[in-house]
C-alpha cells in the first residue's frame, strides 16, 4: 500500500535529534511556558518574517484569537462581516462564526481553488471589517489588488497559513535582476495585519498533535492575543479579558524546533514529486492543479525564476489535488490498486449541516469542486517507484 502520507516515515527521518529533544524536555521537567516554547516563538517569527510570534493550541484557536483580539481592541464588533473563501477547511469558518462575526463566502478560481480576489470587492458592504485569505493546499494567494482592496475599504487582511508554511511571494523585481529591498521576497504568514497556523502532525511543519501559532508585526494586537491565550490573563493572577487557554507545550515545541530546519528543504522535496506528476500524468480526464506565480509588480523577470513546479516558491504541496468528473471510481480504482487517496473536502462548509442557513446559496464552483477533487500522495518521503506507480495507475484508469 503507498500511504497518502506516511507520517511514522516522515517521523524516522527527524531521529535521533527528535528523541534527544523529548528526552531534554523530560529532564528538565518543565512543560508548559518554558524556554522550549519561546525559543520556537522566536525561531519562527524569524522564519516567517514577523515580529511577533504566539503559539497557540492548535491551528483553529489561532484564527479564533485574532479575531477575538480585534473585537477587544474595537476594530470588529459582534454582527460584523468577515469575507472568506467559500472552498476552504470548515475552520476558517468556525474561527468567524465562533466570535458572533458573520462569514461572507466568496466563490475560488477554478484553476488555482484560492479564494477568486476578483470576486472579493463585490461581496464589501459597509459592515464588512476583514478579508481572510486561505492559501489552501499549500499555495500562496496574494496580489496587489488585495491589498489595495484592503487598503481602500479599510479592512484586515487575516492569513489562514495552515496549509502553506514555507511559502514564498515574490513583491518586485529590479531591472538589472536583483531584488529591490529586504521586503521583496516575503512568507505566506507575513503578508497580512495576522496570520493564523497550524502544527497538526500531517502538515508540512507537523508536531506530534496538536499545535498552532499566530505571526503578527502588530504589537498591540500580538500583546491582546499572547493575554487571551492565558485566560485572559495580562500578569498571574490577573485577568483583563475573558480569555481561553490555548497553550502549546514544551515537548512540540521542542519537536517544532527540531523540524524548522529543514522545512525548505522537505518543501522543495515536495514540490519536485509535484514537477514529476504534473510532467507525466498524461490521463485526459484528470485535472491537475494550477499554479499561480503570485507576483506583484516587476519589471524584469530574475534569470533564475521560473514557471516550472519545482522552482516556483509560491506553492509548498502540502495537498496535490487533482480533479476528476468521476472521482469516485477513480479513488476506488487507486485504492484497488494500493494507492491510498483522501478527499479535501467533501463537504464545503456552506452546505454543512451547522450552516444551514447559508445551504440556499448558489455557489456552484465550490460545489463542483468538492465533488470532483481527489488528493494523491505526496511528501518529502515518497520514494520515487512510488511516484512512478501512482502515475502509471492513472495513466491507465479509463
Amino acid at each position: 500500500m503507498i500511504k497518502f502520507l506516511d507520517l511514522q516515515k516522515i517521523t524516522s527521518s527527524f531521529e535521533p535529534e527528535l528523541s534527544d529533544a523529548i528526552s531534554g524536555v523530560l529532564k528538565k521537567g518543565w512543560f508548559l511556558l518554558g524556554e522550549e516554547t519561546a525559543a520556537f516563538e522566536s525561531e519562527y517569527a524569524d522564519f516567517i518574517g514577523c515580529d511577533h510570534c504566539i503559539t497557540t493550541a492548535n491551528g483553529l484557536d489561532a484564527l479564533r484569537l485574532i479575531l477575538k483580539a480585534y473585537i477587544v481592541m474595537g476594530t470588529m464588533k459582534e454582527g460584523d462581516e468577515v469575507i472568506v473563501p467559500a472552498n476552504t477547511f470548515i475552520a476558517t469558518v468556525l474561527a468567524v462564526t465562533d466570535n458572533r462575526l458573520r462569514p461572507v463566502f466568496v466563490e475560488p478560481d477554478l484553476a488555482t481553488y484560492n479564494i477568486d480576489t476578483d470576486q472579493i470587492e463585490g461581496a464589501i458592504t459597509d459592515k464588512t471589517r476583514a478579508i481572510i485569505v486561505v492559501h489552501l493546499y499549500g499555495q500562496a494567494v496574494w496580489s496587489e489588488k488585495l491589498e489595495q482592496i484592503a487598503k481602500a475599504h479599510d479592512l484586515k487582511i487575516i492569513e489562514d497559513n495552515a496549509q502553506a508554511a514555507g511559502a514564498t511571494v515574490v513583491h518586485r523585481y529590479c531591472s538589472d535582476s536583483r531584488i529591490e529591498d529586504s521586503h521583496a521576497s516575503r512568507r505566506t504568514g507575513s503578508l497580512g495585519d495576522a496570520a493564523g497556523h497550524s502544527f497538526y502532525p500531517g502538515k508540512n511543519l507537523g508536531a506530534l498533535g496538536d499545535g498552532g501559532a499566530i505571526t503578527t508585526d502588530d504589537s498591540d494586537l500580538a500583546t491582546v492575543v499572547r493575554s487571551l491565550a492565558n485566560y485572559g490573563s495580562v500578569r498571574k493572577y490577573v485577568h483583563n479579558y475573558r480569555g481561553i487557554n490555548s497553550r502549546l507545550d514544551e515537548l512540540q515545541a521542542a519537536v517544532l524546533r527540531v523540524k524548522l530546519p529543514r522545512l525548505d528543504s522537505d518543501n522543495q522535496l515536495r514540490r519536485e514529486v509535484s514537477d514529476y506528476y504534473h510532467l507525466n500524468i498524461k490521463n485526459r480526464q484528470v485535472i491537475l492543479p494550477g499554479v499561480g506565480l503570485y507576483q506583484t509588480t516587476f519589471t524584469d523577470p530574475m534569470p533564475y525564476f521560473s514557471n516550472s513546479i519545482r522552482d516556483n516558491l509560491c506553492h509548498v504541496w502540502h495537498l496535490f489535488v487533482v480533479r476528476h468528473p468521476d472521482r469516485d471510481r477513480l479513488r476506488e480504482y487507486l485504492e484497488q490498486h494500493g494507492i491510498q487517496t483522501l478527499i479535501h473536502y467533501p463537504i464545503p462548509p456552506h452546505l454543512q449541516k451547522t450552516y444551514s442557513e447559508y445551504a440556499s446559496l448558489k455557489l456552484q464552483v465550490t460545489e463542483r469542486i468538492h465533488r470532483e477533487v481527489l488528493s494523491l500522495p505526496i511528501s518529502q518521503v515518497m520514494a520515487q517507484n512510488e511516484v512512478d506507480a501512482v502515475v502509471k495507475a492513472i495513466n491507465e484508469f479509463r
